[in-house]
């Protein structure tokens, strides 16, 4: 579907392509140049995830973070079963580049995976 380009949806996918880390609503919310109401940022990200420009990460405290994967060679494979590290030290949150495996029991098929693990990034150890 064609979607209307809104001066709010510009800000805050350039503020998303320019990020180097995933942003939380609140951290999107602080950095704008404009004032857009916190349910209209919502939107806008629901929307973007929905037409698969940004992915949602679920943190373990269950705050979301929104990004673009900037580093991931196939796009669209990224979105289903898309692995996280957020470092606790400086809060980051990035993508991992290798692949994280697990299973499940015989009879169950996974349609996706939300997973961050954490603990301390490269830069902070």
């Amino acid at each position: 579907m064609n979607r209307r380009n809104t001066p709010t949806k510009e800000a805050v996918l350039n503020l998303l392509l320019n990020s180097k880390k995933a942003l939380s609503q609140d951290a999107i919310e602080n950095q704008l140049d404009i004032k857009i109401n916190r349910a209209t940022i919502y939107r806008v990200l629901n929307r973007f995830c929905k037409d698969d420009l940004v992915h949602r990460i679920v943190a373990e405290d269950g705050k979301q973070y929104f990004a673009i994967c900037k580093k991931c060679e196939n796009q669209a494979a990224v979105l289903q079963h898309h692995f996280h590290f957020r470092c606790l030290s400086c809060d980051t949150i990035e993508c991992l580049q290798v692949p994280v495996t697990y299973s499940v029991p015989n009879g169950y098929r996974v349609q996706n995976a939300n997973c961050v693990l954490t603990g301390v990034c490269n830069d902070c150890s």
